[in-house]
């Protein structure tokens, strides 16, 4: 079994992460229905689990009411002291415009009390235009309140290399950035890594399965249509393939990604999210829970039982190098938010 120390990660001084991270984008409506009922119970399931830390944000649905109940149901049937465990990383994405300290508290304020807290572990901000030079005071304002207890730490979603060199410029203090990044889209190996390196900012990534494109589900499956993608972060992320290098090379890497598992007696996503958890900066990867509705508990606590090795990896580096380049087509981390 895997040691305690492998299934967490130090992300600052006082706060430890889970290394697969429970994601809540799935509760924000768009996916469909979540019975708040099966939700709480499931999110019991996964924390008894040890995967305790959740991805969330302020405009994912209910997430943050989830978290609340959550917690309270946790305290009444294991005590207070069983909070502790629970790491909350929920994220602050306002319009862009005018960022005044009032904005920016009454978000806050309202997140600490869905969420049923007096500080928030690690607040994740979002802004979707960098045109907008309000993301620095929204940051500067967001500092404040860390300073004040409100929030632990401060990290970003979604920001590229440039601008945060800008934010380490105005001597702003942040401990993680969240991306995408999987074997479709290495794009934080060409600048980010090394400017997080230099830094000490941990990589917090999403997208690492493709929404469960990779899975044995699609392995051998002629090329899905539109309507086949049941829900958005699936035909968001066919989007990604098809900018990749389509659904023949995707099938591709799929029977290299089986022959490894096979190898290893796990599964493909398995290998896939073992790839990223190996690279550097990498504290953790976000993997969508679609709560109430399905369960990956047990698949996903087989990551930290394998090891790839160089011949795994070298496998898999010969089909991505057939890929087009993601960073000249896209752009920088999260510049597909921003054509």
């Amino acid at each position: 079994m895997a040691s305690q120390n492998e299934r967490e990660y130090q992300i600052a001084p006082d706060l430890k992460i889970s290394r697969v991270i429970n994601g809540m984008w799935q509760v924000a409506g768009v996916h469909g229905y979540i019975d708040p009922t099966s939700a709480i119970e499931s999110m019991m399931n996964y924390h008894h689990a040890g995967f305790t830390t959740w991805d969330l944000a302020d405009i994912y649905g209910p997430a943050e009411n989830f978290v609340g109940d959550f917690r309270r149901k946790l305290s009444k049937e294991k005590g207070k002291q069983a909070l502790a465990d629970v790491k909350a990383l929920t994220k602050f994405v306002p319009n862009p415009g005018i960022m005044s300290r009032s904005i920016v508290e009454q978000s806050i304020n309202l997140s600490l009390e869905r969420m049923d807290l007096k500080t928030l572990d690690l607040l994740q901000f979002h802004w979707w235009d960098y045109k907008d030079a309000n993301y620095l005071n929204a940051l500067e304002y967001l500092s404040e309140l860390r300073d004040e207890g409100k929030i632990k730490y401060v990290g970003l979603t979604n920001f590229d290399t440039e601008r945060m060199q800008v934010m380490s410029d105005h001597d702003l203090k942040l401990v993680s950035n969240q991306v995408q990044y999987s074997l479709i889209d290495l794009r934080p190996e060409v600048k980010m890594e090394k400017f997080c390196k230099q830094h000490g900012i941990g990589l917090v990534t999403y997208g690492t399965l493709c929404g469960g494109l990779l899975s044995e589900k699609y392995l051998g499956k002629p090329e899905p249509l539109r309507g086949d993608l049941d829900t958005a972060s699936l035909q968001k992320y066919k989007n990604m393939i098809d900018a990749w290098g389509g659904w023949s090379l995707f099938q591709e890497l799929l029977r290299t990604l089986d022959e490894i598992a096979q190898k290893h007696g796990v599964s493909i996503a398995n290998v896939a999210t073992r790839y990223i958890l190996d690279k550097p900066q990498v504290a953790g990867v976000i993997i969508g829970v679609r709560l109430g509705i399905a369960e990956h508990i047990t698949d996903n606590s087989r990551v930290f039982d394998m090891k790839l090795d160089d011949e795994d990896r070298e496998k898999i580096k010969a089909v991505i190098c057939k890929s087009q380049d993601l960073f000249a087509s896209i752009g920088d981390c999260g510049g597909e938010y921003r054509h």
